[in-house]
């Protein structure tokens, strides 16, 4: 049988897979350049790659090949070429062409030269002067690289990517061929796990199924050489035969495919019904923050969105940052993600273990991988990932021996690290420290609470610098709140960490850990200001000073009660009696209901915050007073409130508790404590009666006080005595008592 010198194309990066796959089918196989794995084989070898293939993207037959330095050399090429061997006297032969770092720069002058020298090497073949091509086609290109000339019939016809499954494209499709790859690159085993979260219109989750079932690629599609002459019969029937006999029934687990779109999802059912793997996929609409799974050691194979059009790059960048997160939750399994975003390790927080280049189209990407541990050797005991998270020497017992020799030993091995997250070895050592913080501190305020009829109050602060953790007990359940502070963790990793030290807090306590609710607050830069962290809702109601709040716990970073200005509440309840009280930058108007428990004559609570108000109203009637002419509830920017109101006393009490800064859109001018509050006082003191008070109070460090600045005031500090005992930090925030002179 002849042998023909043939080459599988490939899409940038597969080439070494199509290499092992055409070897895997007995044949001797080499990359010859990029793109380009060659070989040589017989016709069934044409029949035979052109069905089994998952990476290339056609089989070729070099016809013809030699120097090309000009129109000459080139049609005496294609003159001697033995077309007439495969091209019948009616064959149509149209000719493609590309040309590369070569003299003969012309692609179409090149196609006119080729196509004139076919024309006379067939005329000559058959005896003929007519070529009608009418007949099969039989598709020619000539490829110059170099000043070398390739002349190839292309056997395919339609690429091999196209299996003949995807019938409709739905949004961002992926190339089957790379699909594949991705597939074969995660070295997954159908007697594991499998899921792609970004299942799109299903390729991935597909390929998989038609490979794990050693279903040929190309077993349910037509190829171009079958309606040629010399290679059309029999053969392929046989082929195709052969290749079903070798498939296997079902995969012995499902894979899995979701997405958050039911129309994507809908396309893939079609799909995988039509690829006839429906039954070895389960579609499913979930989002990708719900993934979870019992399974170990499990392949994550996914294309997640790029964010390459506009408005969509801040949505998938948040999506990114939230990856470790998520994928934490897969404690033993892989992950590979397929992203063309050259920022994706940094957005996800670490460096993948493997990077590959590879092209989807034109499109350039990166499969970055995450290597878990491996899958136990069958008959292994495999440890459970649940009860074993933490990263760390594993102690192993030494083989007795009758007379052992004294030697050094050998550190004992570290458990294998999962892709994302696991603990550090010092992560256990900070816990104990924690609990044992925890625990003396929890002895010290047992008495302290009750004596004082408190409930909400501060247990640890940052006590232990490798733990920057705020602890505050809401009466049975727990806020904590961590700290923006350096540390080498990867996110995963520190979500990790942070889950331990929720655990830790719960467990010393005796807290129920559905109970304890943890927080990031991170340094704000420049005009950030901290925004809602979560929408779980959960509302409860705490007691202090015989006055009842409603809390968050769960939805932002402060929970609704300041507990450091549990003090200054008091003073402001000590000193309403009869008084008209002003509450600017009101919050949640916690000041407010003390003041009215206290005897206060009417309030006026102010905040630009609709929520905030509305959570205002609900803390003053769940203490018996209705927002009315008496207790009125004001939405304005204070600054335009005060710079509205007559200039005559109209309080006797206000507190002024103002954030650092602030940017509502409501705003024409962003308010900043350092430059706005000094000027915000100096215009109440004409709204302020003759002895009446202003508590100022701010959190900003930095905060200097220009009292020069302030006339009509007798201004005192009192932080000292208004920061409460159980707060380790004296520096939580600066208060001033401020009077009005006669």
């Amino acid at each position: 049988m002849a042998q023909h010198e043939l080459i599988a194309t490939a899409t940038f990066g597969l080439e070494t897979l199509v290499r092992h796959e055409v070897q895997a089918l007995g044949y001797e196989a080499r990359v010859a350049q990029p793109g380009r794995v060659r070989f040589r084989g017989g016709d069934e070898a044409v029949r035979e790659t052109n069905v089994w293939l998952r990476y290339a993207e056609r089989v070729l037959i070099v016809v013809a090949e030699g120097p090309a330095t000009d129109f000459g050399q080139l049609f005496d090429l294609a003159r001697a070429a033995p077309v007439g061997d495969w091209v019948p006297a009616d064959g149509a032969f149209p000719v493609r062409g590309r040309s590369h770092k070569s003299q003969l720069s012309s692609v179409p002058a090149c196609q006119r030269i080729v196509k004139k020298a076919l024309v006379e090497a067939l005329r000559e073949a058959h005896g003929v002067q007519e070529l009608p091509e009418t007949g099969p086609e039989f598709t020619f290109e000539i490829a110059l690289l170099d000043d070398h000339a390739l002349l190839l019939l292309d056997t395919t016809g339609i690429g091999l990517h196209k299996r003949g499954y995807r019938r409709l494209v739905g949004e961002a499709p992926l190339r089957e061929t790379l699909a594949a790859a991705m597939v074969d690159l995660s070295r997954w085993t159908p007697d594991r796990p499998f899921w792609d979260p970004f299942c799109g219109s299903g390729t991935i989750a597909i390929e998989a199924a038609l490979r794990g079932r050693n279903l040929a690629p190309g077993l349910n599609r037509w190829f171009a050489c079958e309606a040629w002459p010399r290679l059309a019969g029999d053969a392929w029937r046989q082929l195709r035969d052969t290749a079903r006999a070798r498939a296997q029934p079902t995969l012995p687990e499902r894979i899995l495919a979701t997405d958050i779109s039911e129309e994507a999802l809908s396309l893939a059912r079609y799909h995988a019904q039509a690829a006839g793997v429906a039954d070895d996929i389960h579609f499913q609409r979930r989002a990708f923050e719900d993934l979870s799974s019992k399974r170990d050691y499990g392949c994550l194979v996914t294309n997640p969105p790029y964010g390459e059009r506009l408005g969509e790059r801040e949505a998938i960048e948040s999506l990114y940052r939230t990856m470790p997160g998520v994928l934490r939750r897969l404690r033993s399994w892989s992950h590979y993600l397929l992203s063309a975003r050259d920022d994706f390790e940094r957005l996800v927080g670490q460096r993948a273990d493997k990077r590959r280049k590879l092209y989807n189209g034109r499109l350039e990407c990166t499969l970055y991988q995450f290597h878990g541990p491996r899958p136990p050797r069958p008959g292994a005991i495999a440890a459970s990932a649940e009860a074993t998270p933490a990263i760390g020497p594993v102690a192993e017992e030494p083989a007795a021996t009758a007379a052992p020799l004294p030697r050094a030993e050998a550190p004992p091995p570290e458990k294998p690290a999962q892709a994302f997250g696991g603990l550090r070895p010092e992560a256990e050592r900070q816990a104990r420290e924690f609990a044992n913080r925890l625990a003396a501190r929890a002895r010290h305020l047992r008495r302290w609470p009750t004596k004082r009829g408190i409930t909400c109050y501060r247990l640890y602060e940052r006590d232990i610098p490798e733990v920057p953790l705020v602890v505050d007990r809401y009466e049975d359940a727990l806020h904590l709140t961590e700290y923006e502070r350096p540390h080498e963790r990867t996110p995963a990793e520190h979500a990790d960490w942070l889950d331990l030290m929720a655990r830790t807090a719960a467990k010393t306590l005796e807290v129920d850990r559905s109970l304890v609710f943890l927080k990031r607050r991170e340094r704000q830069r420049g005009d950030t200001q901290h925004t809602r962290v979560a929408d779980e809702r959960c509302y409860r109601i705490v007691n202090e000073g015989g006055l009842r709040f409603r809390v968050n716990l769960s939805d932002y970073v402060d929970t609704g009660l300041f507990l450091d200005h549990r003090i200054t509440r008091d003073k402001v309840r000590q000193e309403a009696a009869g008084k008209r009280f002003l509450n600017l930058f009101a919050y949640t108007g916690s000041f407010t209901v003390y003041a009215a428990a206290g005897g206060a004559l009417e309030t006026t609570t102010v905040d630009l915050s609709a929520n905030y108000l509305d959570w205002a109203e609900a803390n003053l009637r769940l203490n018996g007073f209705q927002p009315s002419a008496t207790h009125e509830i004001v939405r304005a920017d204070c600054r335009e409130f005060v710079a509205a109101l007559p200039n005559e006393p109209l309080f006797d009490l206000a507190v002024v508790d103002p954030p650092t800064f602030s940017n509502s859109k409501r705003l024409d001018d962003d308010w900043e404590t350092q430059r706005d509050a000094v000027p915000l006082l100096g215009a109440l003191a004409p709204r302020m009666a003759p002895g009446g008070v202003v508590y100022f109070s701010t959190n900003f460090r930095r905060f200097h006080f220009d009292e020069g600045a302030l006339a009509g005031y007798s201004v005192r500090e009192i932080s000292k005595q208004t920061v409460p005992e159980d707060f380790r930090n004296q520096r939580i925030h600066r208060c001033w008592r401020l009077m009005r002179e006669t």
